[in-house]
C-alpha cells in the first residue's frame, strides 16, 4: 500500500443533525477541535485540550420567538459525542477513530 492510499485519520469528522427547518452540524475538526454550525455559519468553537468534554453551544431562535438551546459535548477521551436540545438527548455517537 502506498502513502497515498493510506487512510487519512486526520480528516474532520462532520454530523449533520435536521432540527426543524434549522441545518445544525456538529465537526470535530483535523485538530480535534469542537465545532458547532447553525445554517452553515460557525457559531462556536472549541479547542483541543483539557478539560474534557469540550462543550459548544449555541440559541436557536425558532418560529413564534421560540427558543432552543443546542448544546454538544465531546469526551475525546472516551470518543463520545452527545449533542441535546433544551437538556433533551438530540445525538448521541461513538465517534472513537
Amino acid at each position: 500500500m502506498s502513502g497515498k492510499d493510506l487512510p487519512n485519520h486526520n480528516q474532520p469528522r462532520r454530523y449533520r443533525i435536521p432540527h426543524w427547518h434549522r441545518a445544525v452540524e456538529i465537526v470535530i475538526a483535523e485538530d480535534d477541535a469542537l465545532e458547532l454550525y447553525l445554517d452553515g455559519c460557525l457559531r462556536k468553537r472549541r479547542e483541543p485540550g483539557p478539560p474534557d468534554p469540550l462543550y459548544v453551544w449555541t440559541n436557536v431562535e425558532l418560529d413564534w420567538e421560540e427558543h432552543h438551546y443546542i448544546e454538544a459535548r465531546y469526551f475525546s477521551s472516551a470518543g463520545e459525542l452527545n449533542v441535546t436540545v433544551n437538556g433533551e438527548p438530540l445525538f448521541e455517537a461513538n465517534v472513537g477513530e
